[in-house]
């Protein structure tokens, strides 16, 4: 099928079996990620494919990315995709839900990364998804266990980045510092100018600060026509770009 195998520049990741296919919010993630060159461990909560985690392979020089994944076929697809990469010595998905993996994982982590599996509509469109399958992916983690597990799992100087449906984030960055996290950088990403914010990436740290780095990345001039922002950021992975 066509959309069995998504080809990025440096890697490719097979998404038959999975239910969450390759889409805009993990590879904005992915390319976001505010990184120090630092980060040895990295934790990626939810990897689905591991898309996320490749891109921080491609990136980073963490020595150890681990993924944590639930879903059986996105799991086994993970792997697949781990070991097909020219990463694979540095990638290790888990297959166990985040609760159960935080609470028996004694090791911390310099960055904790995570596109969550809460239902999302598309950044480019006005999808339909029905209620059954909005609950479902709603029920696979919560705000408050994904932010316990990773004051957890956080080193003391790590950061946790992460990719929220805007009308999220106050609710989130609220929440978060019930667990002494305090955000440090947002970008707020709508699909073209004159349509509402739709996503928000936030990084937290332990440390509050007083000023918050803040901006703004619009997709699309047009259907397919996109801006240079985003060109720039994403360049290092699309194919067409």
């Amino acid at each position: 099928m066509k959309n069995d195998i998504f080809h990025f520049k440096e890697f490719d990741v097979i998404q038959s079996k999975s239910a969450m296919k390759i889409g805009t919010d993990a590879v904005l993630l992915g390319a976001w990620v505010p990184l120090t060159h630092t980060e040895l461990k990295v934790l990626d909560i939810g990897a689905g494919t591991g898309v996320l985690s490749l891109q921080i392979a491609q990136r980073s020089i963490a020595d150890t990315i681990d993924a944590v994944e639930i879903d059986p076929d996105a799991f086994e697809e993970c792997v697949t995709n781990f070991e097909n990469s020219h990463w694979g010595d540095r990638l290790f998905c888990y297959h166990a839900g985040f609760v159960e993996f935080y609470s028996e994982m004694e090791q911390t982590y310099d960055l904790i990364i995570s596109n969550p599996p809460f239902f999302q509509s598309p950044l480019n469109s006005e999808s339909k998804i029905n209620s059954r399958e909005t609950a479902r992916f709603q029920d696979r983690l919560n705000f408050e266990e994904l932010l316990k597990g990773v004051s957890v799992l956080l080193a003391e100087d790590g950061q946790f980045s992460l990719i929220l449906p805007y009308p999220k984030m106050e609710e989130f960055i609220q929440k978060a510092e019930d667990y002494a996290l305090f955000p440090t950088t947002i970008l707020n990403v709508r699909g073209h100018s004159s349509s509402p914010l739709k996503r928000s990436l936030i990084t937290f740290r332990r440390n509050k600060e007083e000023t918050i780095k803040q901006n703004e990345l619009i997709i699309e001039l047009e259907r397919h026509h996109y801006t240079q922002d985003y060109i720039d950021l994403v360049k290092d992975f699309y194919l067409k770009m």
